[in-house]
């Protein structure tokens, strides 16, 4: 899922600011104005789906085949056997029955979704029971997304039977479901998603029938009836929140109340603030200055409270406190601390999340007075009380005609148009004074269609606005939001006839686009980019919308990655009994179940320089789009850089959390997503770590760091010295570097003093290492560093001033369960690497605490000469000590001693940190090693899971976020292959669902060199034919008023005119310079050869050029496979 590290991988944002405003500026990932500006609110979500589908069970090796082939559908669906639809009485009567028992949180399952929503929030969701009206292409996909958060229950009503038209929105369907009933067809599919989640259908509806749910959707109901149930769920107790839906064509609105006052329990789902205390003043008000290693995240009027604070200690009664004038370090607490100690030392200031309340009114009063809407589109700011009225307009059509618009019909058009003049004529206040008869007829002619794209973006807002109703986490969406998407439209008007229904799955399409556009999407070839959260929604959208599902067509999927238990909570598309198998495969099995009709290839190559004889010039050639849907920044950089060379769209996309942006990347129209980096992540200096931390984030880095030390690198630096003890002491003895000196004393002490052949040595060395980390080198260190110590470059500041915080050691006792915890995960880690086996006696706790008390530890002594890093000279130990060729000498001669009395082929197993196995005792061991150490620094502890979403650097991700981007997506994907549209018609996006926040703004124009009467981009690549010799190509050049001084292949030099030896290369063929001097044969399937030039103009001043491509041979095609 999105965007580097932590941070959201997509680029819309700045793209979409700089339009806005035009600022510019690198802001990070997700990038944010340097000025204030007015941003556009409003929530979004997710969409989803479920196939029922197996592949043959077994986990890949380490060798795989490049392409596997997608067997036919009928062979990939395991059916599981499913039960009978149970009755929303049923399903009431089961949710009674268990209310007695609070359900488990499967942290395992849904570990990505509790890094953003936490515990509290699931155990929400985990009793909330939900009503979803009208089971077309947007039904579906409220219902995934919630099936897959994992609410309590989900019931599912809908009087209507599918329809062959449903196929091209609803993937719980296929053909066999038409003339089912809608919400008894989507059952067995939705229950697939999640056994946890109760699903059941409900006939019959009335209002009563509402009182057993917390929130009730309807996505296909008049207004009359809307109101009707509103009025039920608003004046009921406690209030029923009610959620009114509609996507019709490419238009969509959101309608929400949660009753007369509902309870914000936090507003935005960030982190509460906290910052270290420098100096408080004895004032009225006092003014609070803070370290400035970071900026105050404080706003104006929040409530904070005092922690740890020496001296004036009145501030630490945990009252919460008010605070004004925030500046970058400093604010003014509303508070007289005159008659308060004088201020000393420390001390932690923390914000407060406050509640907040929201007045809903009711559809029938909302409907009259909206108030005001959440606008997405800058451009279309007064577009939303268009649609207010239009959809009104609408609803008065469908009950006067039954039916909706005919797609084209002007006569249609024209009575839609009667009805919304009525309505703004009898309208009190906000009537329009000119109604848009253009927009009204594209508003009519497809509004009969449910489009995909449509259905996943408006599935994910409705999917998060029912997880905000059920536990109050996020701002809801308040209260009517409305969204087109004319733009996706063909830039060539439509005629009627070519929009008339083919009585095919593709219909709605169809009625809005065209036949021409439907024939375009099924011709295309599509390289799709990761088969993750994001791969998955592509999928589905692409095969629902009939992409690459014509003999032309092709589809091809990439990914070298497997299905983990924790993907399952949003890669829909994939099964527990899918564990340990291919994404790309499973994926694209799951695809063609949903469209039978999908050409698509499954690869298992990762994208990268490396597999360019996979993805070749011929693959790239024939693409029509490509679409990325990575997870780190560096592949999205590597893809960008082969659309720009290649001259292929590119669609851009990621998330973090409840965040998702888009970005649009067009050939000789935007910028690519090279064009602006984010700025490097904050690193934390080596020192901090080591020796001065100060909050969790700085114990459980250094955590994971002794794992991957003691487990990983020792292992592995110990068996490279087995396989070879000559050479690695040959190699090491003539290495003058002390680092790598270093290493030898740490396989001589793994292998001599600390080795250990049975589990008792594993213990023994486990609780010698905790005397070591938690007790001796903080004896150490305030031994250096005393408590009265004073700094080295300012005398009269004490050394121990905010940030640090003075540590103390601690005492091992075998009845603390932290210490425990760690001296067991310790010692069975350390007889894994030594392949150890584990007595069964000694898994019993009170075994392995009488075991560790039998251990002797020897007594410390502090060391007058040791040294500490102490600030940001350097981050690494002092060293010297192994630099000594004596020492190093006495070494290797007791490793050649000792090394015959190891057991033949000995060798020392390494473990790789996994996070998400809470067996292998690795999570174990980070998270007591970090609790441990912040306990000698004072600082709060966390639990295991707290621990894991830090030292695993988990992503916080859930299914509501992926699909509006994936949708959002594929909305520009109509105007990609249609062609024919200007950049003003493409969007980038940002969306932040908790707040909600949507902002949309056509892309950035790439930058333009100009030179003479020439004019270049990022998108040119100047090719020259012909086998050229050095000459040849610098007079091209000079052709062009280029004097070029150098030429440079794969970061050689082929060419410098400087230097004069370089002459005699002028009459050489610059392919065969490239082979001789840098080393670059050109491939068989490539025709060329690309080179840098550099050029300046007559007067000297450098002139940046495209890259130059020599074709020096032609190359038959090569069929891609």
């Amino acid at each position: 899922m999105l965007l580097s590290s932590c941070k959201l991988l997509g680029r819309g944002l700045a793209a979409m600011i700089t339009a806005l405003l035009g600022v510019t500026g690198d802001h990070g990932s997700i990038r944010t104005p340097t000025k204030a500006c007015v941003f556009l609110i409003i929530g979004v979500g997710v969409l989803g789906s479920a196939l029922l589908f197996m592949l043959p069970r077994r986990r890949l090796g380490t060798a795989k085949p490049r392409a596997q082939a997608v067997p036919e559908a009928d062979t990939l669906l395991k059916i599981p056997k499913v039960e009978s639809p149970i009755s929303a009485a049923a399903a009431a009567a089961a949710a009674s029955a268990s209310a007695s028992s609070s359900p488990e949180i499967d942290e395992d399952l849904h570990s990505r979704q509790l890094a953003l929503y936490g515990r509290e929030t699931m155990r929400k969701l985990i009793k909330s029971n939900v009503f979803i009206s009208g089971l077309s292409g947007l039904g579906a996909e409220i219902a995934k997304n919630l099936v897959l958060a994992g609410v309590k229950s989900v019931t599912l009503h809908d009087d209507a039977s599918v329809q062959l038209r449903d196929l091209s929105s609803n993937f719980f369907v296929s053909e066999v479901d038409v003339g089912k009933n809608r919400a008894l067809a989507c059952v067995p599919k939705l229950q697939e998603l999640n056994h946890a989640v109760a699903v059941a259908t409900l006939t019959d509806l009335i209002p009563s029938k509402l009182s057993n749910f917390q929130v009730a959707v309807f996505t296909d109901i008049s207004l009359e009836k809307a109101i009707e149930y509103d009025d039920y769920c608003h004046k009921h107790e406690p209030p029923i929140a009610f959620i009114r839906a509609e996507v019709r064509g490419l238009f969509g609105n959101v309608f929400c109340d949660f009753g007369p006052e509902f309870t914000i329990v936090d507003v935005n789902g960030e982190e509460p603030h906290t910052n270290i205390i420098a100096f408080i003043s004895n004032d009225n008000p006092a003014i609070v200055s803070c370290v400035d290693d970071e900026r105050l995240e404080f706003q104006d009027g929040d409530l904070v409270v005092f922690s740890e604070v020496e001296g004036m200690t009145e501030l630490n009664d945990g009252k919460p406190r008010r605070i004004k004038n925030v500046r970058p370090h400093s604010f003014i607490l509303e508070e007289d601390t005159t008659s308060f100690g004088m201020y000393e030392r420390g001390g932690i200031v923390t914000q407060i999340k406050q509640h907040k309340v929201l007045k809903f009114k009711p559809l029938r009063d909302a409907l009259r007075d909206p108030r005001e809407f959440l606008p997405s589109d800058y451009s279309k700011f007064d577009r939303s009380q268009f649609f207010h009225l239009a959809f009104q307009a609408l609803n008065k059509f469908r009950n006067d005609f039954g039916c909706f618009p005919a797609a084209g019909s002007s006569k249609d058009a024209e009575k839609l148009a009667a009805f919304a003049a009525d309505i703004n004529q009898s309208t009190i206040n906000g009537s329009l004074t000119e109604i848009d008869t253009k927009l009204l007829r594209q508003f009519a002619s497809g509004s009969g269609a449910v489009l995909n794209p449509m259905a996943a973006m408006f599935g994910g807002i409705v999917g998060q606005e029912v997880v905000k109703a059920c536990s109050g986490k996020f701002h809801p969406l308040h209260q009517f939001f409305y969204f087109d998407s004319v733009e996706s439209l063909p830039a060539e008007p439509l005629n009627p006839v070519d929009l008339e229904p083919q009585n095919c799955r593709y219909d709605d399409q169809i009625c809005v686009f065209g036949h021409k556009l439907q024939k375009k999407l099924e011709d295309a070839e599509v390289f799709l980019v990761g088969s993750g959260a994001l791969g998955c929604e592509f999928l589905k959208n692409l095969a629902l919308m009939g992409v690459c599902c014509s003999p032309k067509g092709k589809l091809t999927i990439t990914d070298d990655d497997v299905i983990e238990k924790s993907n399952l909570s949003r890669q829909f598309l994939f099964r527990d009994w899918n564990i340990g198998q291919a994404k790309s495969t499973v994926a694209a099995s799951a695809a063609a179940s949903i469209n039978p009709s999908l050409h698509i290839e499954a690869l298992q190559n990762r994208a990268c320089p490396e597999t360019e004889d996979v993805f070749n010039d011929t693959f790239w050639c024939h693409l029509d789009v490509v679409i990325n849907a990575l997870d780190n920044v560096q592949a999205r950089h590597y893809i960008d850089s082969r659309c720009v060379y290649f001259q292929k769209p590119l669609l851009e996309s990621g998330t973090l959390g409840a965040k998702c942006n888009t970005q649009m990347v067009i050939p000789h129209l935007t910028e690519n997503y090279g064009a602006s980096s984010d700025p490097p992540e904050k690193q934390t200096p080596e020192c901090t770590l080591h020796s001065f931390p100060h909050n969790i984030e700085h114990c459980l880095t250094w955590a994971r760091s002794e794992f991957e030390g003691l487990f990983e690198k020792i292992p592995n630096e110990v068996n490279s010295f087995l396989s070879n003890p000559i050479e690695y002491i040959s190699t090491i003895g003539k290495n003058s570097d002390p680092q790598t000196r270093s290493k030898l004393v740490t396989v001589a002490q793994c292998l001599f003093e600390e080795r250990c052949e049975t589990f008792q040595d594993c213990v023994t060395w486990a609780r010698l290492k905790f005397e070591d980390y938690f007790v001796n080198r903080v004896k150490q260190l305030t031994f250096t560093f005393p408590k009265d110590a004073v700094s080295n470059r300012d005398t009269h500041s004490p050394f121990w001033s905010p940030p640090k915080r003075f540590p103390e050691p601690l005492q091992f006792s075998s009845s603390d369960p932290t210490h425990l915890s760690f001296i067991k995960a310790a010692a069975m880690l350390r007889a894994e690497t030594f392949q150890i086996p584990v007595p069964d006696s000694l898994k019993n706790p009170l075994v392995l605490a009488e075991a560790v008390d039998k251990v002797t530890v020897p007594e410390f002594l502090p060391k007058r000469d040791a040294h500490i890093v102490s600030d940001l000279e350097g981050s690494l130990p002092n060293s010297a000590s192994f630099d000594d060729d004596v020492v190093v000498r006495d070494i290797i001669r007791k490793l050649e001693r000792f090394t015959e009395s190891l057991p033949p082929g000995f060798q020392m197993n390494p473990i790789q940190f996994e996070k998400d196995d809470d067996t292998n005792y690795h999570m174990d061991f980070i998270a007591a090693v970090g609790n441990l150490r912040a306990r000698n620094y004072k600082i709060p502890e966390v639990d295991k899971l707290k621990a894991k979403f830090i030292a695993g650097r988990i992503i916080p991700a859930i299914a509501t976020s992926t699909a509006l981007a994936t949708g959002l997506v594929c909305l520009e994907l109509y105007k990609v292959l249609a062609g024919g549209h200007k950049r003003m018609d493409y969007r980038n996006s940002f969306v932040n669902l908790a707040l909600p926040l949507f902002s949309m703004a056509e892309p950035v124009p790439p930058k333009v060199t100009k030179y003479r009467d020439m004019t270049w981009t990022v998108w040119d690549r100047w090719i020259i034919k012909g086998d050229l010799t050095v000459g040849e190509l610098i007079q091209w050049l000079e052709e062009k008023h280029l004097n070029a001084y150098s030429i440079s292949c794969a970061s050689s030099f082929i060419y410098n005119g400087l230097l004069p030896n370089h002459k005699e290369r002028l009459d050489r063929k610059v392919v065969d310079l490239a082979k001789e001097i840098a080393k670059v044969e050109v491939p068989p399937y490539k025709s060329h050869l690309d080179v840098e030039v550099g050029c300046e103009d007559d007067d000297g001043n450098d002139i940046d050029i495209p890259l130059i491509s020599i074709s020096f041979r032609e190359v038959k095609t090569i069929k891609s496979n």
